[in-house]
């Protein structure tokens, strides 16, 4: 193995960031399967994600979704927060869920719906400057099912629109990611259906608008890795939402489906000098029938494993076969990293740390699950959409 020290650096210093809609009861338009313990307001959830911190050293910052996560007090809730160890991360705004947005939010017809839309995108902002985030996320369910539903160029300008007013609303220090989906749920059109259209909304607006690649917002067989390359060379990847699919958005733990490909996309970040503070590592996942909480330690170690092979992969080995145009040298090179078995080097990194070199088995120890289970007991459980 090659020496160790800048990687043993590198992976102290990541950060992946948690959600606080992980640790609510999820599941799909068919059921939601609630559980013992789950947070019933945002307060818990911050509780909840601070223990995927305690244990992984990692995972210091949870991101919020609005209104799921609206309280009256937003300073007090980044308060509560640093008092757990962790900090507020990105804030994610939710236009698809209100009656109105049947036909869109910011792409509506009606203007009255996009200034109902555009108003809630700067209360985000506002709520940013409450809590110190630096990221607002924005992901549009916006769309049509049929042909002639809508004008489409007319609604890519009501979408510039839209963008451009958050845009001028944002501090210095203060940016947008913009998410794109594939499909769902709307089905002929969807506004932003892809890494393309969200880059050239964002290279129009400037350097304070960026692209999230959501791993599981793609058609099969996409190469997700190239479009990290490219963002990454454009200066355009803002960040990343974490999961793992098999057929559409499933929302599975990060890796579980395609570790193969969570290493490519790792290396491609690696490469292209993505593992600094400008690119969010941001988890974005639906624990089903999953508990929680080891939910998102199982996927922060994911991503863990990921980033460490991809920081074994010896460039120079790698640069040298690439020139001389020795494909199977090439890739062995980089298979050599990935067949490395990383768990001891991660399991020394937490030592290091000074954590336990098993979280999964220190969180199942600490007794926190039976803690919260006795004491949450009353009261209405946070979920997917509350």
């Amino acid at each position: 193995m090659k020496d160790t020290k800048d990687i043993r650096t590198a992976l102290r210093a990541q950060h992946i960031e948690t959600p606080s809609w992980a640790f609510g009861n999820s599941g799909t338009r068919f059921k939601v399967f609630p559980r013992q313990g789950v947070p019933r307001d945002p307060y818990e959830k911050l509780a909840d994600a601070a223990q995927v911190h305690r244990y992984t050293g990692v995972a210091p910052t949870v991101a919020l979704h609005i209104p799921w996560d609206k309280v009256a007090d937003y300073a007090d809730l980044a308060r509560h927060a640093r008092e757990h160890g962790v900090g507020i991360g990105a804030i994610n705004s939710n236009v698809f869920q209100d009656d109105d947005y049947m036909l869109g939010s910011v792409t509506n017809p009606d203007p009255k719906v996009r200034r109902k839309a555009l108003d809630h995108l700067l209360e985000c902002v506002d709520i940013m400057d409450a809590t110190g985030s630096d990221t607002l996320k924005l992901w549009f369910s916006d769309g049509t099912n049929y042909p002639g539903q809508d004008d489409i160029r007319a609604r890519q300008d009501r979408l510039a629109e839209a963008l451009a007013a958050v845009y001028d609303r944002l501090g210095d220090d203060q940016r947008f990611l913009l998410e794109y989906k594939l499909f769902e749920p709307a089905f002929y059109v969807t506004d932003v259906p892809d890494w393309g259209t969200a880059y050239a909304h964002c290279l129009k607006l400037g350097p304070k608008a960026q692209v999230v690649v959501d791993t599981g917002h793609h058609a099969p067989g996409t190469n997700i890795e190239f479009i990290v390359a490219f963002l990454l060379r454009e200066g355009k990847l803002g960040g990343f939402d974490f999961n793992s699919r098999f057929y559409a958005d499933d929302d599975l733990m990060v890796g579980a489906a395609d570790p193969f490909q969570l290493f490519r996309i790792m290396f491609e970040v690696v490469g292209g000098g993505g593992l600094g503070p400008h690119v969010a590592f941001m988890l974005d996942q639906c624990h089903n029938i999953e508990p929680k909480i080891p939910g998102q330690i199982r996927s922060v170690m994911n991503v863990q494993e990921a980033t460490a092979k991809a920081l074994l992969v010896d460039r120079e080995a790698l640069g040298a076969a690439q020139a001389e145009g020795d494909v199977l040298g090439a890739n062995a090179v980089l298979m050599d990293a990935y067949d490395t078995d990383v768990r001891p080097l991660l399991a020394e990194v937490r030592g290091e740390m000074g954590l336990d070199p098993n979280p999964m088995a220190a969180y199942r120890r600490s007794g926190y699950f039976e803690k919260i289970a006795a004491e949450r007991v009353g009261g209405t459980q946070a979920g997917w959409g509350a």
